[in-house]
């Protein structure tokens, strides 16, 4: 089982996991922000064939992570799964005749060799979820776009081999930024965005005896900077900061096979 972000911020954000049983790949998308032309670049330059995609999961209907779903999903005959509260945002976006297949937020479902266990997050949308992961021997959790933790948020996400994990802002500089005082209630309020002591907390309270990687993830451009994200999770884990990746806006981060 391996993953790869293709972009993560507020311009965009696309996660790609693929596990191999044999001859046997499953590959799915988590989210797709990005243009048609924007994202099929972005995927063959992981040697991705975007038709070979088995699956697009939308986490949520805001722009940055469904924007290019419906037309990369009609153009390549891709399925897509989201919540029924995501799809009735969408609901006139939605191209006639394509696969759009309503999950419930606490019921695990599978695509081909890969299951994939979605979670409802706080965030002000009409109803995400984030979703963990697995192939039978690694997990993966993915956690962007919420704003803050649940008991039920930290149970799923224990146990996990690797985290994407948002690391939005650091209060200080969102504080200082020139962004209207509504969207920095927005962005710090309990259905934004994480902070690096939010997101630092999460991962304080998770189950990490199996953690191998961590990257986090959705980082304003504006209102952080990887130093001080890497900064805020290191003393958690007991790790250097160089060892823990970031996921950015123009190349996100290659591939990271949990198996090595």
């Amino acid at each position: 089982m391996r993953y790869t972000s293709l972009g993560s911020g507020s311009e965009g954000n696309a996660l790609v996991v693929e596990a191999r049983e044999g001859t046997s790949v499953t590959r799915v998308m988590i989210d797709c922000g990005f243009g048609l032309r924007e994202v099929e670049r972005r995927l063959l330059g992981r040697g991705i064939e975007p038709s070979s995609l088995d699956g697009i999961l939308v986490t949520h209907e805001h722009g940055d992570h469904i924007g290019g779903v419906f037309r990369l999903a009609r153009r390549h005959g891709i399925p897509v799964h989201l919540t029924t509260g995501t799809r009735a945002a969408v609901a006139a976006r939605i191209p006639e005749g394509m696969t759009a297949i309503c999950c419930d937020s606490h019921t695990a479902f599978s695509i081909g060799g890969l299951r994939v266990q979605p979670f409802p997050v706080p965030h002000d949308a009409r109803e995400p979820v984030q979703y963990v992961l697995d192939d039978g021997q690694w997990r993966l959790g993915v956690l962007t776009d919420l704003g803050e933790g649940t008991p039920h948020v930290h149970r799923t996400l224990s146990g996990c081999d690797a985290l994407v994990l948002e690391c939005n802002h650091c209060p200080d500089m969102l504080a200082r930024s020139d962004y209207p005082v509504s969207l920095k209630y927005r962005i710090a309020g309990r259905y934004g965005h994480l902070s690096n002591a939010a997101a630092a907390e999460i991962l304080r309270v998770v189950d990490r005896s199996r953690l191998k990687f961590l990257h986090a993830a959705h980082l304003s451009k504006t209102n952080n900077v990887p130093e001080l994200a890497r900064a805020a999770l290191a003393p958690i884990l007991g790790w250097q900061p160089g060892e823990i990746g970031v996921a950015d806006q123009d190349t996100g981060f290659d591939w990271v096979d949990l198996g090595r």
